[in-house]
């Protein structure tokens, strides 16, 4: 991995024990030889299940999350600028419900407008552009999810994870001010518009979320994301793909430890089946997410999606019997695309996605190996279009072949019974 590309301040809250080299975690053998790999039938129990919350019945056994939020009158970090509650108040126009960008369950995200060199709030349209987050007041759970992204993001910094510019802490008031990014999340692309995402632009955010993953797991102190999903993912001008809400982020296994024990979380459809069963968390966890990702780059699907016949719902169960089988490939990829799509990039995208989602974590691909076969995708140009019309020309082709040579033969055959030699062999006869 391109070290330049990133940042990697160390986390001095809530990560513990000693560094080591990229070389030597998340190798196969860091993984005991006893980890669980599950077979179609446990998995298909977990695909089919309804449980959003994701808590498996051993749940009460795992060691819970330790937030180890930083005191309340001690700055989370000091690359972070500290906002006022009236200063965001105004920057949102009273948080006025036209300016919000989103909602989820930690509470709305309002669009507002600072000035460049401060905290002071600026006129609609000038200065500096920001999403801000109001946290709902719901208590410790709250609370330790602003910690952790304030934790994560105002410590680590690169080009596919979303700028975090501030905070407020303010009584009960937790907000995070990030840069704005224009085009909304992957979702929306995805889900909620008339017009397709080009094919190109899906590689492009799919290559820049892989590198953010792989950024987040090859750091000195490696951190597993555990929410990777589209509406996390967000997109600047230029469809650049930038990883955004790290509350459910977790440092990962440190020293000789192959795993993370803590309570399951995450969104249903997601997570990694050995996370959800047993609530041991390793990066292999962030594969199996970026994997259902994948898939529904490629077919425009939700991974969950209750509206679609029974054996369609889960977007794995039905789309893993496709994915190594090359004639069927084409009942995978979004019909809204209409064969403009790389023929070559769908092959590769799909027998990626079946390696990510592995049932045997040790067999899924680090994210490094994914951001190198997801990079050469870029400059394909065999579309399917191009291939379906030179089909259809080769048959137009072949069609006239067998009529021309029908009437030569035609032609011929009339010369040779009109030729005074013919005629006289007949006669002769």
């Amino acid at each position: 991995m391109d070290n330049k590309c990133g940042c990697w301040a160390v986390l001095k809250r809530g990560v513990s024990g000693t560094c080591k080299s990229s070389a030597s975690k998340d190798s196969v053998n860091t993984i005991p030889r006893t980890s669980l790999v599950y077979d179609a039938a446990t998995e298909t129990r977990y695909l089919n299940a309804s449980n959003r919350d994701l808590l498996p019945p051993n749940e009460a056994q795992l060691s819970s999350d330790t937030p180890n939020p930083p005191p309340s009158d001690e700055k989370p970090t000091r690359q972070l600028l500290q906002f006022t509650f009236q200063e965001l108040k105004s920057a949102t126009g009273n948080f006025r419900p036209d300016s919000i960008l989103g909602e989820g369950g930690f509470g709305y995200v309002f669009k507002g407008w600072i000035e460049e060199n401060g905290t002071a709030p600026a006129k609609p349209g000038s200065g500096i552009t920001v999403a801000v987050k109001s946290l709902k007041p719901d208590g410790l759970q709250g609370h330790r999810e602003w910690v952790a992204e304030v934790d994560f993001l105002g410590q680590l910094h690169h080009p596919n994870l979303v700028k975090l510019i501030g905070y407020c802490i303010e009584d009960d008031q937790r907000l995070l001010v990030y840069e704005f990014m224009t085009r909304g999340s992957l979702e929306n692309h995805l889900f909620r518009r008339t017009i397709p995402l080009p094919w190109s632009n899906r590689i492009k955010i799919a290559l820049g979320a892989a590198k953010g993953l792989a950024f987040l797991h090859n750091g000195p102190e490696p951190v597993i994301y555990r929410d990777f999903k589209t509406s996390n993912i967000l997109l600047d001008s230029e469809y650049n793909a930038k990883l955004s809400d790290f509350g459910l982020a977790k440092a990962g296994p440190q020293g000789d430890k192959t795993h993370v024990s803590t309570r399951v979380v995450g969104t249903y459809g997601y997570a990694a089946p050995e996370y959800v069963m047993t609530g041991h968390l390793t990066s292999k966890s962030d594969v199996y997410s970026f994997g259902v990702v994948l898939l529904e780059i490629l077919t425009g699907r939700r991974s969950m999606d209750k509206k679609r016949p029974s054996g369609e719902q889960n977007l794995v169960a039905w789309a893993r019997p496709h994915l190594a089988d090359k004639r069927k490939l084409s009942l995978l990829v979004d019909p809204r695309l209409e064969l403009n799509y790389s023929i070559k990039g769908v092959q590769k995208v799909s027998q990626l996605a079946y390696n990510c989602l592995s049932r045997d974590p040790k067999s899924r691909p680090t994210m490094d190996e994914v951001v190198r076969v997801l990079t050469p995708l870029q400059d394909l140009n065999d579309l399917a279009i191009l291939s379906h019309h030179s089909r259809l020309s080769q048959q137009g082709r072949r069609k006239k072949k067998p009529d021309g040579a029908h009437q030569l033969t035609y032609s011929q055959s009339k010369s040779i019974r009109d030729s005074p030699l013919n005629t006289g062999k007949q006669q002769r006869r």
